[in-house]
């Protein structure tokens, strides 16, 4: 990048034009901002401006940078999870400063690492997209765990459905490593309240044809917070993701994500909880308070790449990976 470059001041890209890149036009167009999007081939181009009405540039992120463009205040990265690490890295070369990228970044430990130390070095912000720490029932789950004076202790479940994922078209890779690529959403919501595992056991048996390391994943830590923990999923069984934080007064029940359900002490009925979700009901659920988080750089509810990088090893272990 050449010091002489342009900058674009509240300029924001949009890598992708795929189906979540259409969620995230949804949401900067509700906001008037100024944003121009980039395309890879010609006819996700055309489905993504019919559906939006916003031009894209075709072509890809290494194309469009030849035309050398104006550096951006942000980024954000919405291609193929395959794409994410070096996509990133050539909106880090090029210099733009503050990059969202969606999750999980990467699916090579040493390519998060790559990532957290070109972040350092160039003094750029690499977030991850997480929208699940952004719903309505988690940030009710939020306050009423502050409420009640801590978390105690916390269980989740990531069962992913194999007779759906297994028929998916996906890119080498990509389905090996499904765990990353899909289930941290659970766990990420996971630590994110209940704090960073500092110790941890983990077990895996089983295998499936696109998945060979684990089809059972279980196990049980401490978190950073005191919490002890355990999780659970089988993704060759019924089931499906969840997440459950107890404190002293109440049990809070994430099944579905979108939903909070709460048991008090001393009863076994579960009520559910009314919440204002016109955002997580107008856009894709927890999309515009990320979004908003970031562009307002309120960052400290994303993940950085550094946390990412860090979580790495536990996620390895997780789902028995080499």
């Amino acid at each position: 990048m050449s010091d002489n470059m342009k900058s674009q001041p509240g300029k924001t890209w949009l890598v992708g034009a795929g189906p979540m890149a259409k969620d995230y036009a949804k949401v900067l167009l509700s906001m008037k901002k100024d944003f121009t999007v980039i395309g890879r081939g010609e006819t996700s181009a055309d489905e993504f401006s019919r559906a939006t009405g916003v031009p894209v540039v075709a072509g890809g992120i290494t194309s469009f940078l030849t035309a050398k463009p104006g550096i951006p205040s942000c980024a954000i990265v919405s291609v193929g999870v395959e794409q994410l690490y070096q996509t990133t890295l050539e909106l880090l070369a090029y210099g733009v400063k503050s990059i969202l990228v969606e999750k999980p970044a990467s699916l090579e430990m040493s390519e998060f690492t790559a990532l957290a130390e070109k972040s350092r070095l160039l003094d750029a912000g690499i977030f991850i997209a997480y929208n699940r720490r952004f719903y309505s029932s988690v940030q009710a789950a939020m306050k009423i765990i502050s409420e009640d004076g801590g978390l105690r202790s916390f269980t989740f479940e990531f069962t992913e459905w194999s007779h759906r994922i297994a028929p998916l078209k996906k890119a080498p890779g990509v389905k090996e490593k499904w765990f990353l690529a899909n289930s941290t959403h659970v766990t990420d919501l996971a630590f994110y309240i209940g704090g960073f595992p500092r110790k941890i056991e983990c077990f895996t048996d089983g295998d499936l044809p696109w998945h060979p390391s684990g089809s059972i994943f279980t196990g049980a830590g401490r978190t950073d917070k005191g919490a002890p923990f355990s999780y659970f999923a089988d993704w060759a069984a019924p089931g499906r993701w969840g997440v459950e934080f107890l404190t002293a007064k109440r049990r809070l029940i994430l099944r579905p994500l979108e939903e909070l359900h709460i048991q008090e002490l001393g009863s076994v009925a579960i009520q559910k909880a009314e919440l204002d979700d016109r955002l997580d009901r107008e856009f894709k659920p927890g999309l515009f308070r990320q979004v908003e988080a970031f562009l307002d750089k309120n960052t400290q509810c994303l993940p950085d790449i550094h946390y990412q990088a860090k979580m790495m090893p536990v996620y390895f272990g997780m789902a028995n990976y080499r």
